[in-house]
C-alpha cells in the first residue's frame, strides 16, 4: 500500500515522534495480561510498541483503508480489529478492566469522554493524548472561566492527572504528521491525561 493521506473529515494527526510514544507507553505500563483497547490506532505509531508487551490488543478504527493496514500488518491473533466510529460502539460486549488509551481526534473529546462515563464500572483506566483546552476543561475548577460540565461530570466519576508541560508552536508541530499547529499540553509535545475511578487510590 501507499502513502495514507491523512482525512480531515476524520481529525487525523499522526503521532511520529518515537521519543514521545516511549514515554506515552512507559506511563501505560502494560501488563501482558492488560486488557487494552486503543482508540484510533492510525498508523500503529502506539499499536506497535503496545503490542510489544501485550499478549493481545483490541482497536477501533473508523477509517477502512488504515483498518485494513492494520490487519494486513499484525496476526489477528495478536490485535483484534473494530472497524467503527467509536461514538457508535458498544463497549459492554468487551469485557471488564479495560484500559483504554489513544491519540484522540479534538472534534471526538468531548463526545467521547461523556459517553466513557456510561462505561466506567468496566474500565480500569484510560490515558488519552488531547489538545490542551480540552485537558484545561477536563480538570478546571469553580471559579476557572473553563470550569463547565465536562469538568463537573469527569470530575464526580474520576481521579484525574495530567503529565508534564509540553513544547510549544513549530516543536509540537513536528510530533505529528500532518503538523498540529495548537496548543497542546502533555507529555513532550501534546495532551496527555489518565483517569482512574475515584475509588483508586493512585494511578499512573
Amino acid at each position: 500500500m501507499g502513502i495514507h493521506q491523512a482525512r480531515k473529515r476524520f481529525g487525523q494527526n499522526f503521532l511520529v515522534d518515537l521519543s514521545v510514544i516511549d514515554q506515552i507507553v512507559r506511563v501505560i505500563d502494560p501488563n501482558a495480561l492488560d486488557r487494552v483497547l486503543e482508540i484510533g490506532p492510525g498508523q500503529a505509531a502506539l499499536t506497535a510498541p503496545l503490542l510489544a508487551r501485550l499478549n493481545h490488543l483490541t482497536v477501533i478504527e473508523i477509517d477502512r483503508d488504515l483498518a485494513q493496514r492494520l490487519r494486513n500488518r499484525f496476526p489477528d491473533t495478536q490485535l483484534t480489529v473494530l472497524e467503527a466510529d467509536v461514538l457508535n460502539v458498544d463497549f459492554s460486549p468487551l469485557g471488564s478492566s479495560l484500559r483504554v488509551v489513544g491519540n484522540l481526534p479534538y472534534n471526538i473529546s468531548s463526545p467521547l469522554l461523556f459517553k466513557l462515563i456510561d462505561y466506567a464500572d468496566q474500565i480500569k483506566d484510560q490515558h488519552f493524548m488531547l489538545q490542551k483546552e480540552v485537558v484545561d476543561r477536563m480538570v478546571a475548577v469553580p471559579g476557572d472561566p473553563h470550569y463547565s460540565r465536562l469538568s463537573v461530570m469527569l470530575q464526580a466519576r474520576y481521579a484525574m492527572t495530567r503529565f508534564s508541560n509540553c513544547k510549544n508552536g513549530a516543536a509540537a508541530a513536528r510530533s505529528f504528521a500532518p503538523s498540529r499547529r495548537r496548543h497542546v499540553f502533555g507529555i513532550g509535545c501534546t495532551g496527555f491525561w489518565s483517569a482512574q475511578k475515584n475509588a483508586a487510590a493512585q494511578f499512573g
